[in-house]
């Protein structure tokens, strides 16, 4: 019995064991649970956009750490991670159309304004702590506004709208720009753009500088035509001095040609008594030789006159030669031709008929009537037989 009361309270041992093992199972599991679930709904690493700087402050030390793009790593219920923008902002002070300036007159003007600033990021870490949520509403806008309406207030509404811009401009930089340095703001620029004036006034403002300009015009234009004026002037005395110049110049030149004119005639004059000199030697020889050429030529001539009156002599001895020689030849030959006649006396008609043949085509001539030469009562000529009839008759 005992033994059966041991194993009993044995087994509930046992039993009560599982249930234990069993129980911090689940309790592991439903913290594991409860860890997973915080860190996806929280999770430990924050991102910073690109230019941009984070802040991380620890809230149990206090302390403030810069840091700079990328993830960082934050400890749920420890770190706090505040980011801050270095690129550049636009702060508008007010529209032109509301009018919120005042001149030095006291006249309400309109100023189109743009203040353009930074964060200073060497001073980032060290004001973290003190830099306001709104900055540009706790830190821009009251320095810039303290700043502008007191400028504005210094000037003319003639002198802000038209003369002065650019030292208005560079006053509130130098004002404003210490105010937001002294805050960790850096000011990059301030640019003014349209203002705006009530109707009556800017219309006669208008027309004032419309006037001024007008003038302005004219002071630069009766300058312009002073200017002219001396210019011309200035070109004439310029003109005046070339000329006098150039008049010095050519008789300068002028006297330097006469100096060196001199001084070559002093070379050049014995040079030209040389030259003469030499001429009438050369004329000299010259006639000399003339002289000695009209001798040769005179003497050549006679004898060119002696050989050709040897030479016409000795021609007109061969021509009487010949003609001799001809005329013997010639009397030879009339007497053998006579004596061919004699005997032969158709040969006169054959002589005359080759003579004529190349200019008479036909002879009409009545045939002689002792039977003589056809020719004979063309020539006029008695026939041979009557004449020697007539001959010897007179004999």
């Amino acid at each position: 019995m005992a033994e059966r009361i041991n194993r009993m309270v044995q087994a509930v041992q046992s039993s009560l064991g599982g249930v234990r093992r069993n129980g911090a199972m689940l309790a592991a599991l439903g913290l594991g649970a409860t860890a997973s679930y915080m860190l996806y709904a929280h999770p430990p690493l924050a991102k910073l956009t690109a230019g941009s700087v984070g802040i991380r402050t620890n809230q149990l030390t206090g302390s403030a750490i810069l840091v700079h793009d990328g993830a960082v790593f934050m400890m749920p219920g420890v770190h706090v991670m505040r980011e801050l923008s270095l690129l550049d902002q636009v702060y508008r002070p007010a529209r032109a159309e509301q009018a919120p300036f005042q001149s030095v007159e006291g006249l309400a003007l309109g100023v189109d304004m743009s203040v353009r600033y930074a964060l200073d990021p060497a001073r980032v870490a060290a004001m973290a702590q003190s830099l306001p949520p709104d900055i540009k509403g706790s830190i821009v806008e009251p320095a810039v506004q303290g700043v502008i309406y007191k400028v504005f207030t210094r000037y003319t509404v003639r002198e802000i709208y038209s003369s002065k811009r650019a030292e208005i401009q560079k006053e509130i930089e130098t004002e404003l720009k210490p105010k937001l340095a002294a805050d960790g703001v850096t000011l990059r620029g301030i640019t003014i753009g349209k203002i705006s004036l009530p109707e009556e006034y800017q219309a006669g403002m208008e027309k004032l500088l419309a006037e001024e300009l007008e003038t302005e015009k004219m002071r630069y234009t009766l300058e312009l035509k002073e200017k002219q004026v001396k210019q011309t002037a200035l070109e004439a005395d310029a003109e005046k001095v070339r000329r006098e110049k150039a008049a010095e110049a050519a008789g300068n030149e002028q006297i330097i040609a006469a100096r060196a004119q001199e001084q070559a005639m002093a070379h050049v004059l014995p040079f030209k008594q040389k030259q003469i000199e030499q001429r009438k030697l050369e004329a000299e020889a010259e006639k000399e030789a003339r002289i000695k050429t009209s001798e040769g030529n005179a003497q050549a001539r006679l004898i060119e006159a002696v050989g050709e009156a040897d030479s016409r002599r000795k021609l007109a001895e061969a021509e009487a030669y010949r003609q001799e020689i001809v005329g013997k030849v010639a009397a030879a030959q009339m007497e053998r031709e006579g004596d061919l006649l004699t005997r032969n006396p158709l040969l006169i008609q054959k002589t005359m008929a080759d003579k004529l043949s190349d200019k008479v085509s036909v002879i009409i001539a009545p045939p002689p009537s002792d039977g003589g030469f056809i020719g004979s009562s063309l020539l006029g000529k008695q026939p041979r037989v009557a004449h020697a009839s007539a001959t010897s008759e007179g004999q």
